[in-house]
């Protein structure tokens, strides 16, 4: 399986240029939070709740006046002209109080709402508007050609509690302040408790009451429910929010570093090369003795480490080159037809000295016939290098490097270098891929190095669209293999006729 490795970016980021912006965002997800945490009883609950009740009170102001006026047209066809129509005004300006009201607090702004003055102001409002409801219970009406006119009023009123428990389900007491006086009124005066019919209405009436209780509490539960919804769901607005503008600003900090960067190493890459070719130079004339021998075998010695250490640090800064090259997307292929098998040949025989120096033996394994590769021959040479030179550094003397290439189950090739060095643990893999790592027992027991040699391959293999792979087990060795993409391989070309095949086509 091909490994993938990622840097997690620090999540926590101020965009010092843009404090208004993040000031903002930190109060939308503090006052959120607040809101989310928030249980009934609390100020800013009992806002949302008046704020909803108020809205469903308006919702109805049009029901209640219609159903009165229903009622009032009834009460004139069956002989109520004056009585009805008093009732009928009575009730449609007590219900205008209270929707004047319940206006009032819909346009108020929720953080100015007072609590308890908006509680007190709705339940006076909804026990003004039962004293329509009063007036109903009892009325009396000798004239009408109603045979059981206290039937009547019963249902009129138990059509107009269950209406009442749907609306006013979001303030706990509004049923009772509303229909607590007409239901007694009814019990006492509207209604005649020696005949059963009336009596069974009036106490249908006296029990609605703590049923429809009981049903508007299961809706004012709902609506602590939908307000806990909304305020997740505002929440996890905010959040978003806030995430995106900390990636924006992640990312426009990495769009400045990586731009500083790319500016400094095209800068300072000239003005390191330019000393260190001096110094490779002359290092390299006195260690030769070009000019004349050098009577001091010291400074001999020292002119050979200055040329080293000069090679080491110009090795190192093309090493950094190219990653950071490959890093921001600048690294040009200059792709070209290549045998694979040519190109791992030749860099085995490269580094054929430098392993019989360590008495490591490199067996090469290569599948025979195998088609040329569209690849940047240049970079498949440094993957092979770098794959070489640190399985030759890390696997101790008298060790073995097996080198194979060969196809892939899905048409395409692969490289694979496997050592018998000391391996490398698990969860310091990630370790290993990135710049400048090392494992713990590779640095205990080789010599030392850059740590860029793993990056830039895996670099250069996700150039060409393949894969990269590392399979390791302490003191058991590693192996990496680097597979090119199918799309890669190219097919055949058919054999070119011979000139005598070619005559004899002619003469036939």
């Amino acid at each position: 399986m091909p490994s993938t490795h990622t840097n997690t970016a620090d999540k926590i980021i101020v965009d010092r240029r843009k404090p208004h912006r993040n000031s903002d965002v930190a109060r939308a997800v503090r006052r959120i939070r607040d809101r989310l945490a928030q249980q009934p009883g609390n100020v800013g609950f009992d806002r949302e709740l008046l704020k909803l009740h108020a809205s469903s009170t308006i919702s109805a102001a049009v029901a209640v006046p219609l159903l009165v006026l229903l009622i009032a047209m009834g009460g004139i066809l069956a002989g109520m002209n004056l009585s009805i129509a008093i009732w009928a005004l009575i009730t449609v300006a007590c219900y205008a109080g209270l929707g004047f009201i319940a206006k009032r607090v819909d346009r108020t702004a929720t953080d100015d709402i007072d609590v308890n003055w908006t509680k007190r102001a709705f339940l006076i409002a909804h026990f003004i508007s039962g004293l329509g409801w009063a007036y109903l219970a009892a009325l009396q009406c000798d004239q009408c050609h109603v045979a059981q006119f206290p039937v009547v009023k019963a249902v009129l009123m138990l059509l107009a509690v269950a209406a009442s428990a749907l609306i006013a389900a979001s303030l706990r007491g509004a049923l009772v302040a509303t229909f607590a006086l007409p239901v007694l009124l009814y019990a006492v005066l509207g209604a005649n408790l020696r005949q059963p019919v009336e009596a069974l209405m009036a106490a249908l009436l006296v029990l609605s009451l703590p049923f429809f209780s009981y049903i508007s509490g299961h809706i004012y539960r709902s609506s602590l429910m939908l307000l806990s919804f909304r305020t997740e769901k505002d929440a996890l607005i905010a959040e978003l929010e806030t995430a995106k503008a900390m990636s924006d600003e992640a990312r426009h900090r990495a769009e400045e570093a990586n731009l500083a960067k790319s500016r400094f190493l095209a800068s300072m890459s000239h003005e390191l090369r330019t000393p260190l070719n001096a110094i490779l130079g002359f290092s390299e004339v006195m260690g030769s003795e070009v000019l004349g021998p050098m009577t001091n075998v010291t400074y001999k010695d020292y002119a050979h480490d200055i040329h080293s250490s000069g090679q080491h640090l110009l090795t190192l800064i093309n090493e950094i080159l190219d990653l950071s090259r490959i890093e921001a997307g600048r690294y040009q292929l200059n792709e070209e037809a290549l045998s694979l098998v040519l190109v791992v040949e030749d860099c085995c025989h490269m580094m054929t000295l430098k392993a019989r120096g360590k008495d490591i033996r490199i067996v090469e394994e290569f599948e025979q016939g195998m088609p040329r590769l569209f690849a940047d021959e240049r970079a498949v040479r440094q993957i092979t290098l770098n794959l070489l030179s640190n399985a030759v550094k890390f696997t101790s003397t008298g060790g073995e490097i097996r080198v194979r290439v060969g196809w892939t189950a899905g048409g395409g090739q692969y490289l694979s270098v496997k050592d018998n060095g000391p391996g490398i643990a698990e969860e310091e893999i990630p370790v290993v891929l990135s710049a400048f790592g090392q494992g713990a027992i590779a640095i205990k027991s080789a010599e030392q190095g850059t740590g860029l040699g793993l990056p830039i391959v895996q670099g250069l293999i996700e150039l060409h669209g393949g894969n990269f792979d590392i399979r390791s087990k302490l003191r058991e060795g590693t192996e990496v293999i680097v597979v090119f993409p199918a799309s890669r391989v190219m097919e055949a070309l058919p054999a070119m006729p011979t000139q005598g095949a070619a005559a004899g086509g002619r003469r036939r």
